[in-house]
């Protein structure tokens, strides 16, 4: 019996000789799907976090914006009298002058001095009012930005390049230059320096 089977092996490794072998097919195991939904995931939470980004930046830029906007909008209500009170101030100046010389006439013009320093003192409450403030330029050092040199004047008393004599007020409006004032700016004596160069001959 051993032997007649020994003998029928070969006759059945005969009849299976031209079979195909069928490998397995290639399906996807349950740990590589996971594998892919894992990494669509991480991009979907990328994606996410750039679109916050973008958003963060947006809200940001507008916020800028409106606060810009805002400040534009104070300032041009804060300035928006310049224009008016620059055709004041000539009043102003024509006031100064009229108590001036009323104070040169003497006792004669007392009353009209008293109304035109009247008018003055509730002239300049109203451009206080609005913002309007004078440069302070009588014995400063001369600023340029607040000042407008219309000469120079030798003096001893005080340094060079300090406000001597104030021919025009200039004025602030809102710490902001509205109108230089013209003034006379002291330079030392031409006589200090003569002995000097006497003395070098």
């Amino acid at each position: 019996m051993s032997k007649k089977k020994k003998e029928e092996q070969p006759v059945l490794d005969a009849e299976h000789e031209d079979v195909p072998v069928v490998e397995p097919a290639a399906v996807e195991s349950p740990g590589d799907e996971l594998a892919e939904l894992g990494r669509a995931l991480d991009e979907c939470r990328e994606e996410a976090r750039r679109n916050h980004d973008l958003y963060l930046r947006a809200a940001a830029d507008l916020d800028n914006f409106r606060k810009r906007a805002q400040r534009e909008r104070e300032d041009l209500a804060k300035f928006a009298n310049e224009r008016i009170l620059r055709e004041v101030l000539p009043v102003m100046d024509n006031l100064e002058r009229a108590v001036e010389h009323a104070r040169q006439e003497g006792s004669d013009v007392r009353t009209l001095l008293e109304g035109v320093e009247m008018t003055l003192g509730q002239f300049a409450k109203v451009l206080e009012k609005f913002g309007v403030t004078p440069v302070s330029s009588l014995g400063e050092a001369f600023d340029p930005a607040r000042h407008e040199a219309m000469g120079q004047v030798e003096s001893a008393a005080q340094p060079p390049n300090t406000v001597a004599q104030e021919l025009q007020k200039g004025y602030l409006l809102h710490e902001r230059l509205l109108r230089p004032a013209l003034v006379m700016v002291t330079r030392a004596p031409a006589a200090a320096s003569a002995p000097e160069q006497g003395g070098e001959n």
